[in-house]
């Protein structure tokens, strides 16, 4: 088994994929999510429970090339523990709110991939 400093640093390569995918990369997206990870939260005053998918179609419509205005991501922790690890984004301006995300990560075959994604919108 890695050392929990690599841990660390494998997690935090998956984290910035999620930052650039983001942008506009919906493809990027989904290969940092394992395929039944889930996504739950709410929007706009509304409860969303299931896949990550209508977010990937959300992420789908941006235009990568456009400049992302006064968008800032920040991570916050990551913690590893073994093969789980679980860490914290804070999103402002994306999609014009501001977010908190809490992840979970699972090692799949010395890979790391999102298996839950629970988001609370911040403004």
């Amino acid at each position: 088994m890695k050392n929990r400093v690599e841990d660390v640093g494998a997690v935090r390569a998956v984290l910035n994929d999620y930052i650039e995918g983001s942008k506009g990369n919906a493809d990027l997206l989904r290969s940092i999510f394992h395929p039944d990870a889930g996504m739950n939260g709410y929007f706009s005053g509304h409860l969303a429970i299931g896949s990550p998918e209508p977010f990937f179609q959300e992420v789908a419509k941006i235009d990568a090339s456009a400049p992302s205005g006064n968008a800032r991501t920040e991570i916050e922790s990551i913690e590893v523990i073994g093969n789980v690890a679980t860490a914290t984004l804070v999103e402002e301006d994306f999609l014009g709110s501001g977010f908190v995300d809490f992840f979970h990560l699972i090692r799949v075959d010395g890979d790391w991939k999102i298996i839950s994604k629970t988001y609370h919108q911040a403004s």
